[in-house]
């Protein structure tokens, strides 16, 4: 049975940001709340998936603090503004969670699993076999396999032609998430 089936309020849902939730800048980083593009549909989805999923948070590499490039206010600027944005359409965000870090094997790093285990501190009630990881990288596909999640990758900017181990379900884009979770409940 499809994993999307089974979701309900014991359920976590982990998103990555740039790519998923809002636009990527090419070659670069969304450094200010200024460049912040919501794809169109993704404050909306994230809103449904708030009434289904106990918790919803985002994992987000962040290297351009590490550069230089932005500050950690900075970044915190971006995800008010994020949640502005949702809450103009009645969605949240429970928290936010990034890896500054420039070292590709540091703890907090995707694929790397300490930003999980930071979410599970703060909400104990997590259970990582009860969760989706949402990403458009497969790091984001590692980093929720190897914390036992159910993955979904989204064809915002790498897109997959074909299966691969990590993925559980491709869709075109975040907007298509509740779409795809009526169905396969619609179908239990």
């Amino acid at each position: 049975m499809n994993f999307l089936a089974q979701i309900d309020n014991s359920w976590t849902l982990f998103l990555d940001r740039d790519g998923v939730i809002n636009r990527e800048k090419e070659n670069d980083y969304i450094r200010t709340a200024a460049e912040l593009t919501l794809y169109e549909g993704a404050a909306e989805a994230i809103a449904y998936c708030n009434r289904l999923f106990q918790h919803t948070v985002v994992v987000t590499n962040q290297r351009g603090i590490g550069k230089g490039l932005m500050t950690t206010s900075d970044l915190h600027g971006i995800h008010s503004l994020l949640s502005e944005q949702l809450a103009k359409v009645r969605g949240h965000i429970d928290a936010y969670y990034f890896a500054p870090q420039l070292e590709n094997d540091a703890e907090d790093r995707k694929p790397n699993t300490g930003m999980g285990f930071q979410a599970k501190r703060d909400f104990p009630n997590i259970n990582f076999s009860k969760s989706v990881m949402v990403g458009n990288n497969l790091s984001d596909m590692a980093f929720g396999r190897n914390l036992g999640m159910k993955t979904v990758y989204v064809n915002t900017t790498s897109p997959m032609k074909e299966a691969h181990p990590l993925i559980d379900i491709i869709l075109p884009h975040l907007a298509a998430l509740p779409h795809a979770i009526e169905n396969a409940q619609g179908a239990k």
